[in-house]
């Protein structure tokens, strides 16, 4: 575990760049991962690192429950940047899951077991032979309640630096990032874990 103050870097670098952040992060560690669900703006933070770190690993935890549009951005992406990917998926086939399971909504008792197999299994499974010391991840205030809690550096429950680089901003800078960069924009993704945008796909509460 990387002993950081954590208050006291979070007040140096909320007046930093993302690129700087980055930089600052990417000194602390060669055991560094990050991660994309290939979201919506999954090219700003995949850009922004790989630029830095061309050779980093990137954890990608495909559900299976991906539609076209995300797969073609996420190979888009790969291929673009030149992504060290490493993808992990469930240990059950969609064909499986969906005839014991099918698509539970969120007030589904079943709802739980669903992001178990398809998400948070793979996740630990990726950290689990990883090992991250410091994770690149996307997160930004304003989201949900829980990343309303976290800032540009946090702690997570077992110890790996969380980093989020563009924790600041807002979607409106997010877009002038994408279009300056000429970066594409995955604008109807859909996540059957979180259902709805303010909530947590769990992924976050691990590590």
């Amino acid at each position: 575990m990387l002993n950081i103050d954590i208050a006291a870097e979070n007040k140096t670098l909320k007046d930093k760049t993302p690129d700087e952040i980055i930089t600052w992060a990417i000194s602390l560690s060669d055991k560094r991962v990050v991660t994309t669900s290939f979201g919506v703006y999954s090219a700003v933070l995949l850009s922004a690192v790989s630029s830095k770190d061309n050779g980093i690993d990137v954890l990608w935890c495909d559900t299976g429950f991906n539609d076209h549009v995300t797969y073609n951005h996420s190979k888009d992406l790969i291929d673009r940047l030149n992504l060290n990917m490493n993808i992990y998926v469930p240990k059950q086939t969609r064909g499986f899951v969906e005839a014991t399971l099918g698509l539970p909504g969120i007030d589904d008792p079943k709802h739980e077991q669903f992001t178990e197999i398809v998400k948070l299994e793979p996740f630990r499974r990726a950290l689990d032979e990883h090992k991250p010391e410091v994770w690149f991840t996307n997160i930004r205030s304003g989201q949900t309640e829980f990343r309303d809690e976290q800032d540009i550096l946090s702690y997570s429950s077992e110890g790996i630096l969380k980093v989020s680089p563009f924790y600041h901003w807002s979607d409106k800078k997010l877009d002038a990032y994408l279009k300056k960069n000429n970066l594409p924009k995955n604008k109807d993704y859909f996540d059957p874990v979180k259902a709805l945008s303010s909530r947590e796909c769990g992924i976050q509460h691990l590590g």
